[in-house]
């Protein structure tokens, strides 16, 4: 049998270790006394400051003044709805694409999107297919449809209680959806589709969310809905649970790629053969040769979908506009498509888990409230938009990524961007 290099090398590393530090000692429990820091959930001058008299021993004053500035500690207070522990906000550089032509059922016109990143050649590569997207015409969205899931597991003794509480459910769901929905001005329980497996039954309880992203939303008329099962159910519960984990509420899942959670939207756009050659520096063939073999590295390597990057831009997105950036964890599925039209190109993303709000959460914090006042997205009315907007802003990196990688470019733009700035 042949031992791997890596692992020899990470052998003689922890040897290496061992015999210059007390590794053995040090790495046993320690019972050191220690002060907890006492959560705060109103922020104010002076529990900011109680803080900071916490952190001076790793930290420099030059480190309060970058996160305490005085924009921000002007009102700290503002903060409280959206985090506990409050020390101050982070600065991060925030670029701009567009204008980025958007045809769609929900958003339509044209938009400059802000976007959040510290990541060089980002903004440049969107930007770029923004522009490609927009002197083509401009890029088609539609939202099919949204629902956002919370799947609370129930535990049974065996699988026959599982089965009749099944059937209760069913007969009382009008009862459980005025109960969910009493808790909620703008929720509305759309389906709720019962998963047996053996004595856990999963419900999965699809809402619709209004203009909010609705995580929150969710959780509390679910939980709802749960107090009542239990206070009226005639099958007897062993115990039971808000989510079991079946949701894909920030994780990557098939339920979420096949089913949908949040706002499913389609966005696509057909390139004219002289922007391409022209704008992105390529051909539509050389787009659709690399498209084929990047199609296929999906394919093997088991990736859920299949595209170049959405995180990218939905990462930059959320952050800029008072997102949840953990939901890009399964916003970020999806698939793109590239295929001729005579002699131009189709492009198209599919996404079904964009998890977006333009009102609730952070949006109305000072830096993202002013991102979506960018788009002129912010506020009642806009969230069916601002989901449109997402979808397209990642077909215009799908599309840029994609040229440069066909054209050889993409090494070539990190390096002139990033490392030789």
């Amino acid at each position: 049998m042949i031992i791997p290099s890596h692992v020899i090398e990470l052998l003689k590393k922890i040897r290496g270790r061992f015999q210059n530090e007390p590794l053995q000692e040090r790495m046993l429990p320690s019972d050191a006394e220690f002060t907890t820091l006492r959560p705060v959930r109103k922020t104010s001058k002076a529990s900011v400051a109680k803080y900071w008299t916490r952190l001076y021993e790793t930290a420099s004053q030059e480190d309060r003044d970058a996160l305490a500035d005085p924009l921000t500690m002007a009102d700290p207070n503002q903060f409280s709805a959206n985090i506990e522990n409050f020390i101050g906000t982070v600065k991060m550089p925030v670029g701009i694409i567009g204008p980025m032509r958007v045809n769609g059922l929900n958003a339509y016109g044209d938009y400059h999107v802000p976007m959040a990143t510290t990541e060089a050649a980002l903004v440049a590569s969107y930007a770029r297919g923004a522009y490609a997207a927009t002197k083509s015409g401009g890029i088609s969205t539609a939202l099919q449809y949204e629902g956002v899931i919370r799947t609370p597991a129930f535990v049974f003794d065996g699988l026959l209680e599982a089965g009749l509480f099944v059937e209760w459910v069913v007969s009382e769901i009008d009862t459980l959806g005025a109960v969910a929905e009493a808790t909620t001005r703008y929720g509305k329980l759309v389906s709720v589709e019962p998963m047996i497996d053996n004595n856990i039954v999963f419900l999965i309880c699809r809402y619709t969310t209004g203009d909010a992203a609705g995580q929150n939303m969710v959780t509390i008329a679910t939980n709802a809905l749960c107090e009542d099962i239990q206070s009226r159910c005639p099958i007897a519960l062993k115990t039971w649970y808000i989510e079991g984990n079946f949701s894909g509420d920030k994780k990557a899942s098939f339920l979420g790629l096949v089913t949908g959670r949040g706002r499913k939207v389609s966005a696509s756009v057909t390139l004219a053969a002289d922007v391409v050659e022209k704008t992105l520096g390529t051909t539509v063939k050389a787009m659709l040769e690399y498209g084929q073999v990047a199609n296929l590295g999906s394919h093997l390597s088991g990736q859920l979908g299949a595209q170049a990057h959405f995180a990218n831009g939905l990462a930059a997105f959320y952050i800029a506009t008072g997102q949840d950036a953990a939901c890009v964890a399964e916003s970020a599925m999806g698939f793109t498509r590239m295929e001729p039209r005579g002699d131009d190109l189709f492009c198209s993303v599919t996404m079904p888990n964009i998890l977006v709000g333009s009102v609730g959460g952070g949006t109305s914090l000072p830096s993202q409230s002013a991102g979506l006042n960018i788009l002129g997205l912010k506020g009642t009315g806009h969230g069916a938009a601002l989901a449109e907007v997402a979808a397209a802003t990642c077909l215009c990196g799908e599309i840029s990524i994609v040229a440069a990688i066909a054209a050889g470019h993409f090494s070539r733009a990190h390096e002139n961007l990033a490392r030789k700035r």
